[in-house]
């Protein structure tokens, strides 16, 4: 398995550079890291007592790397995790927050080891998640990057300006559901034809 660190430097390509998307409810963003980030973390990149967007362009890749092991993997407790599903989990709580760890926590009910689904990585989680990856070991981080995928789907149904995140504008797979898939095997990736299907009521 790749080591924490390498994880977090994937992570950092994947996001990219500086954005400030105003359909982005993160607001200005640099390697996926947001401002609200920087402020709830009381990170002052660039030390003038004040944490606003010149913090965000002044993040550099090393110190996002920093970030995320600590506070996206490390304080989280994805490392107590089974390892098939520490990438996808660690990516999606990136972008997610606590609800990559409730989408898992559902997932693990429905497999019929139950836990509550309060975005929370505790004894239980761990022991629910250990126990279905001894019955389905290869099956089970596919499982979790498709109820990853799906959650993408219904967040961009409910918010029309999410959309562009799941559909391109030519129609084609948009960066949520890419990025998704990235760890989901390719004999479950969604054709073109049913990805299309899947966003056809969006119009």
């Amino acid at each position: 398995m790749k080591t924490v660190k390498e994880l977090a430097e994937e992570v950092v390509v994947r996001e990219g550079g500086f954005v400030n998307d105003p359909d982005d409810p993160g607001g200005p963003t640099k390697y996926g890291v947001t401002l609200p980030t920087l402020r709830r973390l009381g990170i002052d990149i660039n030390k003038d007592t004040r944490i606003d967007i010149a913090d965000v362009r002044a993040l550099t890749r090393a110190q996002a790397v920093e970030i995320y092991v600590e506070h996206y993997f490390t304080r989280p407790g994805i490392g107590g995790l089974p390892e098939a599903l520490q990438p996808s989990v660690f990516d999606m709580y990136v972008n997610a927050g606590p609800n990559a760890v409730k989408v898992l926590q559902r997932l693990l009910t429905q497999m019929g080891h139950v836990c509550d689904p309060d975005g929370q990585i505790g004894p239980q989680t761990i022991r629910a998640a250990q126990r279905a990856q001894d019955a389905a070991p290869g099956h089970l981080a596919d499982a979790y990057g498709i109820a990853r995928r799906n959650y993408y789907y219904a967040l961009a149904d409910l918010r029309p300006a999410s959309r562009k995140f799941a559909r391109r504008k030519d129609g084609g797979k948009g960066g949520w559901i890419t990025r998704a898939e990235e760890f989901i095997s390719p004999r479950y990736h969604l054709s073109d034809d049913q990805h299309r299907a899947r966003t056809a009521a969006w119009g």
